[in-house]
């Protein structure tokens, strides 16, 4: 049991490489419910999700972003974003939810990676999907039928694991 959980958790990889194929939107939406099963500080959910299907839409906004041209052949893109001004756990809350999606997706069979929105990034991708200003894009998601397939991994490191108290290590 202890293996199948790990096994499920480490499938997730960052998938570059896609089919140029249509993602079925019922996957999409399971990956989304599986976004919003995660913890929150307060229960606040600060997030929504944009998702972006239509094969032009989806090359437009990868272009602009400097790090995810790989996604023109993704099926889809999935920004989640949400009012990040004022609420002091945006980044965790919104990373939970990132990473819970990135997780369902690989389990789903779908290939996906996030790139990170830093605010240089924003005006770029609003120009092509439109956001209100007080509204931020946390992550941009190619999603798509991989064409690359790669092992499960940990990269776990016992020296990185300290029990009771902090120990410096040589």
């Amino acid at each position: 049991m202890h293996d199948d959980v790990l096994q499920f958790i480490t499938k997730r990889r960052s998938i570059r490489k896609f089919t140029g194929g249509t993602v079925d939107r019922e996957l999409l939406l399971t990956a989304l419910k599986a976004a919003m099963a995660a913890p929150s500080a307060n229960n606040s959910r600060p997030w929504s999700f944009l998702v972006i299907t239509e094969p032009e839409s989806v090359k437009a906004v990868c272009r602009v972003h400097p790090y995810a041209s790989f996604g023109e052949q993704a099926g889809a893109v999935i920004l989640p974003f949400g009012k990040k001004a004022g609420y002091g756990w945006f980044d965790q809350d919104m990373a939970a939810a990132t990473e819970n999606m990135l997780i369902a997706l690989a389990n789903l069979g779908l290939g996906a990676t996030w790139c990170g929105m830093r605010e240089e990034f924003q005006a770029a991708v609003r120009d092509i999907v439109p956001l209100p200003d007080e509204l931020f894009f946390f992550a941009l998601i190619p999603v798509g039928i991989p064409v690359e397939e790669k092992e499960s991994r940990t990269q776990f490191e016992e020296a990185r694991v300290h029990w009771e108290a902090y120990t410096a290590t040589p």
